[in-house]
Formats: C-alpha cells, sequence, structure tokens
C-alpha cells in the first residue's frame, strides 16, 4: 500500500499537503450549508415544480435561507480561491490532474465497471477521477457565475445576458448545484469503498 511519496532524497512527502486538506473539508461543509439553503429558496422561490423535504433544508423561509446562502457562498469563493490558486502556483493541479485524453479515460472506466481499476497509489489519479475532478472545478465556477447572476441581475447584466436571461441563469445556477450533488455523492461512495483514501485526506498520508 502506497501512503505517500518518497522524494529523490528520501523522506516521504503527504499525498495531501496541509493547504489541501484544510481546504477540501471547509469546501465539504460550506456546500452542505449552500445546497441546504438552496433548497430552501427553492421550496419558497420554485425554479421547478417540486418541492424538497423540509427536513433537508436550512434556513426555513426565503429570508433564512438567503442569509444562510450568502454567508457560506463567500466562505466558497474565498476557499475555492485558496485552492486554486495554491493549485495553479505550486504546480500541483497540473501534476494531479493533466494529461487527459478521452481513450484513457474510457479505457479506465471500462476497468472500474470491471473492478479491475487499482488504487494502490493515492497519490496518483487515475483518468476517470481527472475528468470529474476538472468537470467539478468547472461547474463550481458555473454555479458562481450564475449564482451572481441570480444575486445581482442589474449590477451583473452583461452576465445575465450571457447566461441567457434571469430565468435561464436560475434554470443554470439549479442545474450546476445538481451536478454539485452528483458528484458529492459519488466521491462519498468512492471514499467509502476505499477508505484509505478518507484517512489520506484527514491525515494527509
Amino acid at each position: 500500500m502506497t501512503w505517500s511519496h518518497t522524494s529523490p532524497a528520501g523522506p516521504a512527502v503527504p499525498i495531501h499537503p496541509v493547504v489541501v486538506r484544510i481546504t477540501h473539508w471547509v469546501n465539504a461543509a460550506a456546500m452542505l450549508v449552500m445546497i441546504s439553503s438552496g433548497w430552501a429558496i427553492h421550496n419558497a422561490y420554485p425554479t421547478l415544480p417540486f418541492q424538497f423535504p423540509a427536513a433537508l433544508t436550512l434556513g426555513g423561509s426565503l429570508i433564512g435561507g438567503l442569509q444562510w446562502h450568502f454567508a457560506a457562498m463567500w466562505l466558497v469563493m474565498a476557499n475555492g480561491l485558496t485552492y486554486l490558486c495554491y493549485g495553479l502556483a505550486s504546480g500541483r493541479l497540473y501534476r494531479k490532474l493533466l494529461p487527459i485524453s478521452p481513450r484513457a479515460v474510457l479505457a479506465d472506466a471500462r476497468a472500474a465497471f470491471a473492478g479491475r481499476l487499482g488504487h494502490e497509489d493515492l497519490g496518483r489519479y487515475n483518468q476517470v477521477q481527472r475528468l470529474l475532478y476538472l468537470g467539478a472545478i468547472a461547474d463550481g465556477v458555473l454555479v458562481v457565475a450564475s449564482g451572481l447572476a441570480i444575486w445581482k441581475p442589474v449590477q451583473l447584466r452583461w452576465l445575465v445576458t450571457l447566461l441567457g436571461d434571469f430565468d435561464t441563469a436560475r434554470l443554470i445556477h439549479f442545474g450546476a448545484m445538481s451536478v454539485i450533488v452528483t458528484f458529492l455523492a459519488v466521491h462519498v461512495v468512492m471514499a467509502l469503498l476505499v477508505p484509505r483514501s478518507l484517512l489520506a485526506m484527514i491525515r494527509g498520508r
């Protein structure tokens, strides 16, 4: 089992640096607040003709949901920028998520469904993981952009226009949120199937 990497000089280095671990768990908590408060907002001002169970919402009303949503929004944005700036400055994003190719993604996906995809080296992402993480980052940008367009439709008229119109921006925001929820569900299932990965995100090694 590989719990950490070894540098050319010999000592082991963490699979996940402290910055990555902190931003990961802060993002997990903040996103849960964003999602549950967003569902409360949806119930009070529906984007689509259905309701989420009240027990899964946060805020209890439109005003309460908005207060929680905006509070978590700033945390998500600051935390996301910290993660991206660190990943770009350190080169970690490039090393972890690139290169990627459609053929390699299909090969790893077939191996995963056949139960032949190994998880011995936790420090190396397979092609499916790379695609999912890149997609999650792109979707995070989209959910923030569409959220800002909904929040300030007059001041950010250019952004609303770029997304189509206000109602389309709401649908995009809802769709991007749904993608995040799906990603989180898959992410949790995979962490439970490979518990060493969860320990590595807690301890770093």
